[in-house]
């Protein structure tokens, strides 16, 4: 309950600075083309919104059908939707970090962040396979009622290794 609440305090001051800076902004360059400026970004915002998605979508694709984990590729595609989601909100500060979020540089960083940062149960998953140490058990011997049954396979046992 405690993140909530600070969650929504963040939210509204971010609210009020951006209501602060697009006031400094219409004053300083008059309020039609604060408000175009505030307009174009959040067209531009939906455009990208549309190209990254397709452009993260097609990459995570492409990764699968290679066989490669598409963990990086999948990073790269939620940064630019968080990029472009920034740019389509309204306010000059979202969009000065969505316009960050788009740029290569930080985008790289923003995903080695990631990477860092996430667990290596999930990071075996999505960055790609990690190392198993396996170990077969003794087979059963057949019992007398399988006959012409087809039985599975005996399981492997296995550990993640880091």
């Amino acid at each position: 309950m405690r993140v909530l609440g600070v969650a929504a305090l963040l939210l509204v001051a971010l609210g009020i600075a951006e209501v602060a800076l697009f006031v400094l902004v219409a004053h300083l360059i008059g309020w039609p083309w604060a408000i175009l400026a505030a307009l174009a970004t959040s067209i531009l915002g939906m455009a990208l919104l549309r190209r990254e998605g397709a452009r993260g979508w097609r990459r995570f694709r492409d990764a699968v059908a290679e066989g490669r984990p598409p963990g990086r590729e999948a990073v790269d595609g939620v940064v630019g939707l968080l990029g472009g989601l920034l740019l389509l909100a309204p306010g000059f500060l979202t969009d000065a970090a969505g316009l960050l979020l788009l740029a290569p540089p930080v985008r790289v960083r923003v995903r080695r962040a990631v990477e860092t940062r996430v667990s290596p149960q999930v990071a075996g998953q999505v960055f790609g396979p990690r190392l198993v140490r396996a170990k077969r058990s003794q087979p059963e011997p057949p019992s007398s009622s399988s006959g012409d049954r087809h039985d599975p396979p005996d399981a492997i046992e296995g550990e993640i290794v880091d």
